[in-house]
């Protein structure tokens, strides 16, 4: 059977040119960073190259770079390590109800440990108004965290407009650029961001890696204690291989971004409009400022867990929603935050296409789509009965 995956916001293929990059880094050269001998000074030039690269792709110095094991680490670093080096300025950290757990869990934490935590709300499309970051500002205020588009619903966010606030406020800002790091522009001066997240492995490089951009002059903790890597701020003897394949990705993705920008929004206007053509299927998210990959429907009166076994039986992978909330009860935080009911974000499936998807796979997707939406309404008794 002929597979066609169409789930690259979950996780994407490592790309041979990556492969070979690391190769050496597993047995030629296995120094450790941290030794003053020849083998060590051998890997730590290499992360430090590594780093410039990666640096350059967001406007940044590679001493503002920490390495770090992928997106919930680093996510997990900018919060709880803004929150306990200012906690003498204030408790409050403000956030949206969108984000991904990685940001909202340690928000939790943070909450139940005595910090003050405002979820912002959002529009039908899933975009925070930047008024109401200004107006939930106090003097307590110490972070602003807001990703840089939604891993659910593709949604792109005013960063721009939101970080000129945070600025003007002296507030730092953290955004999550997990989906949008290689895909799309991520200036961190265009955007006004102090801290940014990435992770390698949605970007066709190694899983186990990724990063914290950190503006210099940003207070931050350590979360990790022990040595003295990565600027004191991640302990642990680096993840050389990773880093180098990483760098390679970052170099890879950067060459090709317009190209593939074009050509995968081809692929998902086509999409959508066939869907939308569709009795019954409503798109989710922004319908212009969105990822150029990501499609998310609502489908009336079909269970999105149906559709999506029914369509890997066929050999097409798509998602319902974010992989790592794939193991919870219930609907997505995303869907029911832009206004969607229970049972239509029950019914919600997401498509993200890649690079390497062809146009004739995303003909036989709605091919196979169509007979399987067709099979699963003849066995709905509520769609019969609003027949």
């Amino acid at each position: 059977m002929n597979r066609i995956y169409l789930d690259h916001a979950a996780t994407t293929p490592i790309r041979p040119e990556v492969v070979e990059a690391m190769q050496p880094f597993f047995s030629h050269f296995f120094g450790n960073p941290s030794s003053l001998h020849h083998f060590g000074k051998e890997t730590a030039s290499a992360i430090k190259d590594a780093r410039e690269k990666i640096a350059a792709m967001i406007g940044a110095s590679g001493d503002e770079l920490v390495f770090l094991s992928g997106g919930t680490e680093s996510d997990n670093l900018a919060i709880f390590g803004v929150a306990f080096a200012n906690r003498d300025k204030g408790k409050h950290i403000i956030t949206s109800c969108i984000e991904h757990h990685a940001v909202l869990e340690p928000c939790r934490f943070l909450e139940r440990e005595g910090w003050k935590i405002t979820y912002l709300p959002v529009d039908c499309y899933g975009m925070v108004n930047p008024e109401d970051v200004r107006n939930a500002i106090s003097d307590e205020t110490i972070l602003i965290s807001i990703m840089h588009a939604n891993n659910e619903i593709g949604t792109i966010q005013p960063l721009k407009a939101i970080g000129a606030i945070a600025r003007e406020r002296g507030i730092i800002f953290h955004t999550d650029a997990v989906q949008t790091f290689t895909h799309i522009p991520t200036n961190v001066d265009d955007l006004n961001v102090d801290l940014l997240s990435f992770s390698g492995h949605k970007f066709y490089g190694p899983k186990g890696i990724g990063g914290l951009y950190v503006r210099k002059g940003t207070a931050i903790s350590p979360h990790i204690y022990g040595g003295y890597q990565e600027f004191k701020l991640r302990a642990g003897t680096e993840n050389v291989a990773g880093i180098v394949g990483v760098a390679k990705a970052v170099q890879l993705a950067g060459l090709e971004m317009a190209a593939q920008t074009a050509y995968l929004m081809s692929l998902r206007d086509k999409l959508v409009r066939s869907l939308l053509e569709i009795d019954g299927i409503k798109l989710n998210g922004h319908p212009e400022n969105r990822l150029p990959n990501n499609i998310n429907i609502t489908v009336d009166f079909v269970d999105g867990e149906a559709m999506l076994l029914n369509l890997d039986f066929k050999g097409i992978a798509v998602s319902t929603g974010s992989s790592c909330r794939s193991a919870l009860k219930g609907p997505s935080h995303v869907l029911t935050a832009i206004g969607r009911s229970y049972e239509e974000a029950r019914s919600a499936l997401r498509i993200t296409l890649g690079k390497d998807n062809a146009e004739k796979e995303i003909e036989y997707f709605l091919e196979v789509f169509k007979d399987i939406l067709n099979n699963l309404r003849k066995m709905s008794p509520v769609y019969q009965s609003k027949q």
